[in-house]
């Protein structure tokens, strides 16, 4: 297999591109109602909990967007370089972060395999990061808030990995009858 392509004129490849997008912080509106929602005010563990939830969901979104086989293990590898050195963690828990990010992975994973319920995609994963968080009870509008809030990381995901490894095209209906 041949490795993955150059992207952008000063060589950064796709995996490196989009995870940059990932490792980028929250916004300091949402870590505030984070905090004041879920986690008794520490807006450090709010600002920590939208931190994984838009890297796991990046990467879920590589594993089931990807045009390539190859681009999930990519994204991840990279993924995990980077969370190695970021400057948010203390050297000595590194191993904590990656054990809360797998656990959180996780939830999401599940959260989104999950069918047969009545709440919709957003709304389970919302929920997800409200209970994760620390949330006990969860008012409509909180939750309202939490499926917009994991919706729009989605989106920018979808955007971000085919930004960075391009968008799928067809053939068009022709072009397959002619073959």
């Amino acid at each position: 297999m041949s490795p993955l392509p150059l992207f952008g004129k000063r060589g950064s490849r796709p995996p490196e591109q989009y995870v940059k997008a990932l490792m980028e912080e929250p916004a300091a509106a949402d870590v505030e109602w984070l905090a004041a929602t879920a986690t008794g005010d520490d807006r450090d563990r709010a600002g920590w909990e939208l931190r994984y939830l838009r890297r796991a969901l990046g990467l879920i979104v590589a594993q089931r967007d990807a045009l390539d086989d190859r681009t999930a293990s990519a994204v991840a590898h990279e993924l995990t370089a980077e969370m190695a050195k970021d400057r948010n963690v203390a050297a000595p828990l590194i191993r904590l972060a990656e054990r809360q990010f797998n656990d959180r992975l996780s939830a999401y994973r599940e959260m989104i395999a999950l069918r047969g319920t009545a709440e919709g995609l957003p709304e389970r994963i919302g929920r997800t990061l409200l209970l994760m968080s620390g949330a006990g009870r969860m008012a409509k509008d909180d939750l309202e808030r939490a499926a917009i809030l994991s919706e729009r990381y989605l989106l920018t995901a979808s955007e971000r990995l085919r930004a960075a490894f391009g968008a799928a095209t067809l053939p068009d209906t022709e072009t397959l009858r002619d073959r």
